[in-house]
């Protein structure tokens, strides 16, 4: 009997992680709707600011901008990275993969400052005694435009003050529903060609008149901003959908390990059953044989 009640009991445990793997992946997948529409609604807006800007590049690209200078006469170049993970794991290789990538960007500049947001960079930056600048905390799992643009202006602020002459950050890149991939995209300073100008239709362009006032170089100190903020916000946004996509995978996979041993717990459950009954039986029979002689 005693066999039996261990069994009982395992299955009881698999049953309670069923619930919530099932859950999680719940949670997960509601989670994964409501960040690609916060994505999808503000997609217009900055997609607009990407235009304009290229647009005054290519109608004034000799207007000199703080946004876009190189520096490459400061000594040292101060390079800074924000690294994006999770506050929890659970998530297959997701944060693995981004730290992985976030270490060989390191090992090409030692002496770069790290700004973390999520708690599994933090702890993990933490173990390998590798210092980090700033964390922001509560971000990873919360991702908002407020948060996005205090950020943003903290970083900017950095680079007017010239603390900072390089920043990039690195994030998780949703592929396709299945293939997630980190990648680092440069934040400041702008690079001019990565701007393409794509030319109104002739009649359109023929009937319009853009002028930038009070001046080409003061409107991009508006939109600059504005587009580090839409980019940091992507990231954010990207990562969490990677985030949530990856460990959707690892619950679901886990949901059907669980089904399978469940499976293989009640046939041996009833194996087990069937045999203490029949050794309860038998013991009854002779029980009962003994008595008579």
């Amino acid at each position: 009997m005693a066999e039996v009640k261990e069994i009982r009991d395992h299955i009881k445990s698999v049953q309670e992680t069923l619930k919530i793997t099932n859950a999680m992946y719940l949670l997960s997948s509601a989670n994964l709707r409501k960040a690609k529409k916060q994505l999808g609604d503000v997609e217009p807006y900055f997609r607009k600011i990407i235009s304009t800007i290229s647009d005054i590049l290519h109608h004034s690209p000799e207007t000199p901008h703080k946004y876009f200078d190189k520096r490459t006469e400061s000594v040292p170049h101060k390079v800074g990275y924000i690294i994006v993970t999770g506050d929890k794991g659970l998530a297959g290789a997701y944060n693995h993969n981004v730290l992985k990538r976030a270490e060989e960007e390191l090992k090409k500049t030692p002496l770069a400052t790290l700004y973390l947001i999520g708690q599994m960079g933090a702890s993990y930056f933490q173990q390998k005694k590798i210092p980090v600048n700033r964390e922001f905390a509560y971000t990873a799992q919360n991702p908002t435009m407020h948060r996005a643009r205090e950020i943003s202006d903290f970083f900017m602020d950095l680079f007017e003050r010239r603390e900072l002459d390089e920043l990039y950050i690195i994030y998780t890149r949703v592929v396709s529903p299945l293939v997630m991939e980190p990648r680092m995209a440069k934040l400041l300073p702008l690079d001019k060609d990565a701007f393409r100008y794509r030319p109104r239709p002739r009649e359109e362009a023929y009937r319009q008149t853009i002028t930038y006032v009070p001046s080409e170089e003061q409107v991009l100190s508006v939109l600059v901003p504005g587009f580090v903020i839409g980019m940091i916000f992507g990231a954010l946004v990207e990562s969490f959908c990677s985030e949530q996509s990856c460990r959707m995978t690892a619950m679901e996979a886990s949901s059907q390990n669980a089904r399978e041993m469940l499976k293989n717990l009640n046939l041996t459950y009833s194996r087990a059953r069937q045999s203490s009954i029949t050794q309860e039986i038998t013991e009854i029979v002779a029980g009962t044989m003994g008595g008579r002689a």
